[in-house]
């Protein structure tokens, strides 16, 4: 079977489609499948897998994916920002976080608001990252987090959402 459709990195799943916000920048390598919502100013970047496929994986307005990215029954509010590699399974990430590089939260977790995941963690099934702490190791222990730390988790969330508007307007890779 071809898919000749337009998007056709965009597949419903048992009666649900991935719906995106016309201002999202969505590439054209990515794979949205089933129950997948990404909102206003989001970016979902090459060889990011988002399957709603057994509940919903919502991407919040202003919220990045970045490459080779898993996203399985996931939430992730506003303007969080998800490192290259992640995996994100069944798992709430609150608003202003980010989620570093090849880091995984497991199902039932929560990382709570303006709190990091450091590059290569593993926030175990049920734990939670409370507001304002950084989670690092295997598995994850927590820790507040510096005013350095948040300005950076900060300006790599800016940063994103100014890329994908670049991005957006070059055309081409959506």
């Amino acid at each position: 079977m071809t898919d000749d459709s337009p998007e056709p990195n965009r597949v419903p799943f048992s009666g649900d489609s991935p719906s995106v916000a016309a201002s999202a920048f969505v590439s054209r390598q990515s794979y949205l499948v089933g129950d997948v919502s990404v909102g206003e100013r989001a970016s979902v970047w090459p060889f990011v897998c988002a399957r709603g496929d057994g509940g919903p994986v919502t991407i919040g307005d202003g919220t990045n994916v970045q490459e080779f990215t898993m996203l399985h029954g996931a939430t992730l509010e506003e303007q969080v920002a998800v490192g290259h590699g992640a995996v994100i399974d069944y798992a709430t990430v609150e608003p202003g976080s980010l989620v570093g590089m090849h880091s995984t939260v497991m199902r039932d977790a929560t990382v709570g608001p303006n709190a990091v995941v450091a590059a290569g963690a593993v926030v175990l099934q049920g734990q939670t990252v409370p507001e304002g702490h950084v989670a690092f190791g295997t598995p994850a222990e927590t820790r507040p987090m510096t005013d350095d730390q948040q300005a950076e988790a900060a300006l790599v969330q800016e940063h994103y959402v100014e890329l994908s508007r670049e991005y957006k307007a070059e055309g081409g890779f959506e």
